[in-house]
């Protein structure tokens, strides 16, 4: 009976035979809250499970759409890092240029500070004459090669009678030495 009023809470009043006919029907009454039970539980199973496979389509469609906005960043960071590095390589040739300017200037300062007119022109006097002198070693550095050139035309054969000729002028002062010797011991 306390089962009784327990699933089927009574009434103020209530008669015992509405009790009893309210007991008749509890084995039949909890049936059908059991197959309503067991419904609700393959209910929620189905549920929970559409939500977990709903749960991970999202999921791995966000983590699409963040590989996907990662890699716009990345190529946004890029396109900004090239744009950043061609500025930055135009200000430092530029400020390059000003120093290199600069330290021109200060060259030519101390140039005027330290050459005087009089100086200038003797350097000029100075460098005429070396280059005077460059030009004329050239030309005869240049004439040396063709002598050269035209001795090496001849060849082997020429060398040989280099050799003897120089052979001939060797023996030719030792005659003559000798011939001094002999005439000075015999007079």
């Amino acid at each position: 009976m306390k089962l009784c009023s327990f699933i089927f809470p009574p009434p103020e009043g209530e008669s015992e035979g509405l009790k009893t006919l309210k007991l008749s029907r509890l084995p039949e009454s909890l049936e059908n809250e059991s197959k309503r039970l067991e419904s609700q539980r393959a209910k929620e199973r189905e549920s929970a499970i559409l939500l977990h496979r709903q749960t991970h389509c999202y999921l791995s469609e966000l983590l699409g759409c963040i590989q996907i906005l990662q890699s716009l960043i990345l190529d946004h960071r890029l396109r900004a890092q090239n744009d950043l590095d061609r500025k930055k390589t135009e200000y430092m040739e530029a400020k390059c240029q000003i120093i290199i300017l600069k330290i021109r200037m200060e060259m030519l300062q101390v140039q005027l500070d330290t050459y005087t007119p009089k100086k200038i022109a003797v350097h000029r006097t100075i460098r005429d004459t070396l280059e005077s002198a460059l030009k004329s070693e050239q030309v005869e550095r240049q004439s040396s090669q063709r002598m050269l050139s035209s001795f090496e035309i001849l060849g082997q054969d020429f060398e040989a009678v280099v050799k003897e000729y120089s052979r001939l002028q060797q023996e030719i002062k030792n005659k003559k030495w000798a011939l001094q010797e002999f005439s000075q011991y015999n007079h």
